[in-house]
């Protein structure tokens, strides 16, 4: 059999892998509460929150798409037509053409040229937020971030770069493969470093101090059997006002982070209840999951293109031999910024999913549905969310249920507890 024909079978494998793991670990038999129950929940809203949330979403939005859009533009630009060939080009050329210049420089270039046509929106969404008054990081602090993040970018891009393409030559006719193992490795990879090595890049992490609240939630965990390495608190409010609490990590860097904001605003038991929601992600190994299907999509995303990359037509279009050569690079980055768009409405379903599985984890380890929706309502007022997003975008971006699903899904708990 051809190496054509093994890719063809790995992508099935791939896809039937993935399918069978979002069947068995993504929990699709809970529905949304009824819409009924939602609009009853958004009544109960106070009208000045809704108002406001709804006109920070309003002010947000023309900047969003249309940096959605340009993003979409340039990298279909520069990926099918030779103008990102002649960028990779233009950046080994003064290291004599040499093919890990163009790999490594050539690609930093694409990407950095994308970045910065649409930088501009970034910078506007910024200045959205702190008129709001949600942001509180001055400019020269969100420089220093974006900073940062170019340079962690730079980095890791450099290291995947200089991989793949140094396995494309050494291996020309099975480099799918190569990098197909590559890809899922390096997606495990992140899941235990970032938490240990990115995070506090942008954020100072100390462990929550000694008293009555980290006494209940040490002992929420252990009541729940969740090994949680620690609790720490991180100093979101230099950059924001927004409050939210997260788990990352795997095994022996998994922990529980809770915004210095959250501590501020919430009520001790609203906290548990937050916190309780985490440890539900813990015991359902929702990191896992997810980076279990990570690593399984970025798999079939190599083998995917290696397929794709062979049509005559499209490497025509990029002026370009072959899929494999650093010149090709913008093409890779324009194939994958469709796949991404596209596969965004199932990535935004799985995560709601997910999340509505760990709300009502914390409806029942806590037993306190009106702490739950207390903390629903301060959310949504503190980040200033709309509670009810318009479908479509719910459809498309909400990661999670949104307020009144998850005020409605406390308030089916009260009643069918009889509390």
């Amino acid at each position: 059999m051809t190496p054509r024909g093994w890719a063809v079978l790995t992508l099935a494998a791939l896809v039937l892998a993935l399918l069978v793991v979002g069947a068995l670990l993504v929990p699709w038999s809970r529905p949304p509460a009824p819409r009924a129950d939602q609009l009853a929940a958004l009544r109960d809203l106070p009208a000045d929150q809704v108002a406001r949330g709804r006109a920070l979403q309003a002010a947000l939005r023309p900047g969003r798409y249309t940096g959605l859009a340009v993003g979409l533009l340039v990298a279909l630009l520069l990926g099918l037509t030779p103008l990102g060939a002649r960028l990779v080009e233009l950046a080994g050329r003064p290291f004599g053409d040499h093919w890990i210049a163009r790999a490594v420089l050539g690609g930093i270039a694409v990407v950095l040229v994308a970045d910065l046509l649409t930088l501009p929106f970034a910078a506007w969404r910024q200045s959205v937020l702190t008129r709001y008054g949600l942001a509180t990081q001055g400019w020269g602090g969100w420089t220093v971030d974006l900073l940062k993040s170019y340079a962690l970018s730079a980095v890791l891009a450099a290291t995947v770069l200089l991989g793949f393409y140094t396995v494309t030559r050494l291996a020309p006719r099975w480099w799918w493969a190569f990098g197909a193992a590559g890809a899922a490795g390096l997606v495990v990879l992140l899941s235990f470093v970032l938490p240990v090595l990115v995070e506090p890049v942008f954020n100072r992490f100390t462990p929550m101090e000694q008293g009555p609240l980290r006494t209940e939630l040490t002992a929420l965990a252990a009541r729940d059997g969740v090994p949680v390495r620690d609790v720490l608190v991180a100093d979101a409010s230099r950059r924001t006002r927004a409050v939210n609490a997260y788990v990352s990590g795997l095994g022996p860097t998994r922990r529980v982070v809770v915004y210095d904001t959250l501590l501020r605003e919430a009520t001790p038991a609203e906290v548990t209840s937050v916190v309780a929601h985490e440890l539900g992600h813990a015991r359902d190994r929702d990191v896992w999951t997810g980076t279990l299907t990570g690593a399984l999509g970025a798999a079939a995303a190599v083998v995917a293109l290696y397929l794709v990359g062979s049509w005559t037509p499209l490497l025509r279009r990029a002026g370009v031999d072959s899929i494999a050569e650093p010149r090709a690079f913008a093409l890779l980055i324009a194939l994958v910024t469709v796949v991404g768009l596209v596969a965004g409405p199932v990535q935004a379903l799985v995560s709601r999913r997910i999340e509505a599985r760990a709300d009502a984890h914390a409806l029942a380890l806590t037993g306190d549905p009106a702490t739950f929706e207390a903390m629903q309502r301060r959310l949504a007022g503190v980040n200033l969310a709309d509670p009810d997003p318009p479908r479509a975008e719910y459809l498309w971006f909400a990661s999670h249920p949104s307020t009144v699903e998850r005020m409605a899904a406390a308030r089916a708990y009260a009643r069918e507890a009889g509390r």
